[in-house]
């Protein structure tokens, strides 16, 4: 689902910001990655995206190798991509139906599937009511569902999640997190890059961290759950 062999990027300044990166992430995992600001983590987003090229190694998403890929065909990278941010970037001149309609003209879906498609990816996220409302109008916690409904809408095969939560307060982060678990379930592959280590804690999902540029630690916290079971006679 998502490979990465030996990846590196330095910017320009010189800065290493990734050190010869070996990742797999399979199809349907739930995945955190984790570290201190400035460890890499946004920079490993902005790869699997194609905003930036690595300096070296090879990038596989969707099993696509997406390192010689023309611009053209961008759109079809990350149409098989949904993202949510941590700011949720929806459009403020825009009501909530509107904000996730556009994700779909984007990728110039059919008119007829737009409304129902945007309707059912609300009552999804518990915000049917809400569809004539605008950003401005909403708390950040709905701000966030209405952009997680955005970044699904298009029944993407993985979700990046770059601090989901950062900008909400405990309440509203577990009901996101929740949200993405659900998401998850139904098949999707999903990737969250967070500081918030109670909810990684918690949650019990594989949990990779990176730190200067280096993933030091690669755990599948699933097994803790059934690590103290043994066979009785």
């Amino acid at each position: 689902m998502i490979t990465l062999e030996n990846v590196s990027k330095t910017y320009s300044t010189g800065s290493p910001a990734l050190n010869n990166i070996n990742l797999k992430i399979e199809s349907g995992e739930f995945v955190f990655i984790v570290g201190n600001s400035g460890s890499g983590k946004s920079t490993l987003i902005k790869l699997l995206l194609k905003e930036l090229e690595p300096t070296s190694g090879k990038i596989y998403v969707n099993n696509r190798y997406i390192n010689k890929l023309s611009r053209k065909k961008l759109p079809m990278l990350r149409r098989d991509i949904g993202v949510v941010f941590q700011d949720f970037r929806l459009l403020n001149d825009r009501n909530v139906y509107d904000n996730i309609a556009f994700a779909m003209k984007v990728v110039e879906a059919p008119q007829r599937q737009i409304r129902s498609k945007v309707l059912a990816m609300l009552s999804m996220v518990g915000l049917l009511d809400k569809y004539r409302s605008f950003p401005k109008q909403m708390s950040g916690g709905e701000q966030q569902r209405v952009a997680l409904a955005r970044a699904l809408v298009n029944e993407p095969k993985i979700l990046l999640a770059d601090e989901p939560t950062g900008n909400l307060d405990p309440d509203n982060a577990w009901e996101i997190m929740k949200l993405l678990e659900e998401i998850n379930n139904k098949g999707t592959t999903v990737v969250v890059v967070t500081h918030n280590l109670e909810i990684v804690k918690y949650m019990k999902k594989r949990v990779i961290t990176i730190q200067d540029g280096n993933i030091i630690s690669d755990e599948d916290m699933r097994e803790d759950v059934h690590g103290g079971d043994e066979d009785e006679d």
